[in-house]
């Protein structure tokens, strides 16, 4: 396997793990990790750096509240008054509606939903500060939390059953995360047409002292036709140089 591929993909394992482990993870654990590569300790540090900087603990957890944003932590706190609200179970509570659950009860699969809605929080705030705002992850985490819940019959044990869930909420965040970056992505492309554009009608406005009609963009700017008439689209047609 290339290097740099091994490298990626033993980073994002690291990471993985360090979720799965309250966001923290040893130092001997990165080490290990990363002993088929050979790094020196420069590299390690490097290593080391990244995973801080993405809020991952070395050795002992973050406190990932220092993350959040005024608004994002207002937030936070009334969701976690509501969830005050409703009742607290014990682990063997929670081990007797998993298996319930996974047999396809539906009044414990509601329960359980109840026993993981903090569980969505923590998670939640894993991956705050990526773009997107913390009531939109806790909101995708809870629903991929209900529909997993109806999916546990093929779970042989309650363990497994709690692995499952944990991956879905964090799996239904990160394609979240994912998607919203390339939704920036189409929409930045968009604007950076329609600026160009409207740039372009300007200049030809300001040169014929009047507004300019497409064609007559087209052929002054080099761009075709349509490129134009979708960039007048976008902008809700709001270009105001062109007729």
């Amino acid at each position: 396997m290339d290097r740099e591929v091994l490298f990626a993909k033993t980073l994002e394992q690291v990471r993985k793990t360090a979720k799965e482990q309250g966001n923290c993870v040893s130092e001997a654990q990165v080490q290990e990790a990363f002993a088929p590569l050979s790094l020196d300790n420069d590299q390690l540090q490097l290593v080391f750096d990244y995973l801080v900087k993405h809020k991952i603990g070395i050795g002992e957890p973050v406190d990932l509240d220092d993350y959040l944003t005024d608004k994002e932590k207002n937030y936070l706190q009334n969701y976690l008054d509501q969830l005050a609200l409703l009742p607290t179970y014990t682990r063997g509570e929670k081990e007797a509606f998993t298996i319930s659950a996974m047999a396809g009860d539906t009044e414990a699969q509601k329960k359980l939903i109840e026993v993981y809605l903090r569980d969505v929080v923590d998670i939640a705030k894993i991956y705050a500060g990526q773009g997107v705002f913390l009531e939109d992850l806790i909101g995708e985490g809870n629903m991929a939390l209900t529909i997993g819940v109806t999916m546990l019959g093929s779970m042989e044990t309650p363990a497994e059953a709690d692995g499952m869930l944990g991956k879905l909420i964090m799996d239904a965040m990160e394609e979240y995360i994912q998607g919203n970056a390339e939704q920036e992505k189409l929409d930045k492309h968009a604007l950076d047409k329609v600026n160009k554009v409207l740039k372009k009608a300007k200049a030809l406005s300001e040169e014929l002292h009047r507004k300019v009609t497409v064609e007559e963009l087209a052929e002054e700017s080099g761009m075709t036709e349509k490129a134009i008439r979708d960039a007048v689209r976008i902008s809700g047609f709001q270009i105001e140089y062109i007729e």
